[in-house]
């Protein structure tokens, strides 16, 4: 750009804390918007790929985030019976390669904690939509924000700002499946680099992610979740967590005494998961990032590493440009096929793992473990994995 832009950033999730590190590395002057009193993170810990590693390089944080995370070399899952279904090695794709562990909070701090005005967020303000001449922001409480060269709306998948734009929706649902999820201390857990799943066909899945250190507590913790019906994550309670024990006794007795932890159903979060496609995430001057533009099924664990790269791609094409709307276009382009492709893999896969059909849970086992063992095919799969693929073909 020819000159500093007056930018908003509304969100302040991992798009929208990553956009303002590099805009603000840029010179641009920024307005950071975040509706929690007290920002923080959200969610369940994470597996970062190397995609979203090399974005974190180039924001100068990779050292910091593999010190507070945990290398995952491998992703390894089987059925209750413990016939292995997929088996996966990063350094099948290239030596060297691997994924990272991460709790939300370690990576909300560290990119809290490498931005200058961190201390300057407008906290509490949560943005209704943009004004008419989509230079204004207005919030719930009618206030008005702005001009804006350009707005980026950050807000995560239940945006408002989406919700309330003209913009073509090409998909917004509710996935009719969710999952239960904790920290859990690693203790003598024995595969401490490995991202370990069970299923029992497509009803029940259990999965158990190393994550490193937490910013809040000592010692070395894993992500512990459980595949449910929507329904009966709504309804989770007591007696479902009693049911919820039983369960990991039978699928996976080597993990059974991790929940001698959880002792009340509140120390399980209840998560669910949307499914967002949007024709075009620009609108005017407004650019939509991460869940906002294109919330997903966490099948594929590429939802941060999008936001991730949304951030980088939006700087880039505006630092190529002097002009906004051209910058905006450009990074539509840079992120289209990428992201197109996962979100469509996304949706193909997830009733594989999370669905009432029985059949495709029986196809999921027989093919899944001789595909992986085809050259053509396991590399697909690590690409598919690693978010390297850039496109169908690609």
């Amino acid at each position: 750009m020819r000159g500093p832009l007056r930018i908003a950033i509304v969100g302040y999730g991992a798009a929208g804390q990553a956009a303002a590190l590099f805009l603000s590395a840029q010179g641009h002057a920024l307005s950071v918007f975040e509706q929690a009193p007290s920002p923080g993170p959200v969610g369940a810990g994470f597996l970062l790929q190397p995609t979203g590693l090399r974005v974190l390089a180039r924001l100068g944080l990779h050292d910091t985030a593999v010190s507070r995370g945990q290398r995952i070399t491998r992703l390894h899952g089987a059925t209750s019976r413990g016939r292995t279904v997929m088996d996966m090695r990063y350094q099948d794709h290239d030596a060297g390669c691997f994924g990272l562990g991460l709790t939300r909070g370690s990576l909300f701090t560290i990119l809290r904690d490498a931005y200058a005005d961190a201390s300057k967020l407008h906290t509490g303000v949560c943005m209704e939509s943009i004004a008419g001449d989509g230079a204004h922001l207005l919030d719930t409480n009618g206030g008005a924000h702005g001009p804006f060269d350009l707005i980026v709306a950050a807000d995560g998948a239940h945006s408002r700002l989406r919700q309330n734009a003209c913009l073509h929706v090409k998909r917004q649902s509710v996935y009719p499946w969710g999952a239960m999820w904790c920290l859990l201390p690693a203790e003598d857990w024995p595969h401490a680099d490995e991202l370990r799943q069970r299923y029992a066909g497509t009803r029940e899945m259990i999965g158990l992610l190393p994550v490193g250190h937490r910013a809040d507590r000592e010692g070395r913790w894993l992500t512990f979740y459980f595949s449910l019906p929507g329904a009966r994550v709504d309804a989770f309670d007591g007696d479902a967590l009693e049911r919820l024990r039983a369960r990991v006794a039978a699928m996976w007795p080597e993990a059974r005494s991790l929940l001698d932890h959880v002792t009340e159903p509140a120390q399980l979060h209840r998560a669910r998961y949307r499914d967002v496609v949007l024709s075009r995430p620009v609108q005017g001057r407004t650019v939509f990032l991460g869940d906002a533009a294109h919330a997903m099924s966490p099948q594929l664990g590429q939802g941060v590493n999008m936001a991730l790269l949304d951030a980088e791609a939006l700087a880039d094409a505006l630092e190529t440009s002097d002009n906004v709307g051209i910058a905006l276009e450009d990074y539509r382009r840079r992120r289209h096929h990428h992201l197109a492709a996962y979100q469509a893999m996304s949706r193909w896969l997830t009733p594989l793992f999370q669905s009432d059909r029985t059949w495709l849970g029986r196809c999921r086992d027989l093919a899944f473990g001789p595909l992986g063992r085809m050259p053509l095919a396991r590399g697909q799969m690590l690409k598919i994995l690693t978010g390297t693929k850039k496109a169908w073909w690609r």
